[in-house]
């Protein structure tokens, strides 16, 4: 019996690319401002390059996306002797923008419906605010890969998540896009998965397959009325 529900974020309620870009552009626009020869030194392209070269080089951290993008912006402004109030103020601009998402259309009701049925998980490796994005109330637990210590596909997020709903993992059904970070990560943790195929993943032929698969979230109340 699924007792509770997770859902990812990005790309499950609202695409992330989006959001990225409308970020970077912020920052862009901030550095232009208020430290004009980083922004003439790293634009957008530059910068996310400068921010993949100090991820990769600290694959500790891949659980924490803010702090690698701190540790990257920290790198940046220091060879143009700015200190951490600049780095303070860029990562403002930047997280204003990553939160503002434009939610897919079927979003806000099906998170409505759901959350009068089950308590709700968000389960997310990203950063979004879910207050400022304003649907904090529907979720009684909110687990970032940051808190945890690791990220999706480690099973330990998804157990995690179970035991803060109060629930066993087999009674809490994950809802994601990713067919690695859901539902791979999911499914080890031995929990029921939904998998939203927006047509955009293909699905790996070395994974197991997910429980069910949709097409969009506004499927889901009805599937779960039905589960078995």
């Amino acid at each position: 019996m699924i007792k509770a529900l997770s859902l990812d974020l990005d790309d499950t309620l609202w695409p992330i690319d989006p959001c990225i870009v409308r970020a970077e552009a912020a920052l862009d626009e901030w550095l232009r401002e208020n430290c004009p020869a980083i922004a003439d030194r790293f634009p957008p392209a530059a910068m996310r390059a400068e921010r993949d070269r100090v991820w990769e080089a600290n694959p500790h951290l891949t659980h924490d996306l803010s702090a690698l993008r701190r540790m990257s912006l920290r790198d940046v402004f220091g060879r143009f002797g700015f200190g951490e109030d600049s780095v303070d103020r860029a990562m403002t601009a930047f997280s204003a923008a990553r939160n503002r998402v434009d939610f897919y259309p079927e979003t806000l009701w099906v998170l409505a419906q759901l959350a009068e049925r089950y308590p709700l998980a968000s389960l997310t490796n990203g950063n979004a605010d879910l207050d400022v994005i304003g649907i904090g109330q529907y979720f009684q637990v909110r687990m970032y890969s940051r808190d945890a210590g690791c990220a999706k596909p480690d099973r330990r997020i998804f157990q995690g998540t179970a035991a803060a709903l109060g629930v066993a993992p087999a009674e809490m059904l994950h809802v994601g896009d990713d067919p690695l970070m859901d539902v791979e990560g999911a499914r080890a943790a031995g929990c029921p998965v939904v998998w939203i195929d927006r047509g955009v993943l293909a699905w790996p032929d070395d994974l197991v397959v997910p429980d069910l698969r949709i097409e969009s979230l506004d499927a889901l109340p009805a599937l779960l009325a039905d589960w078995r």
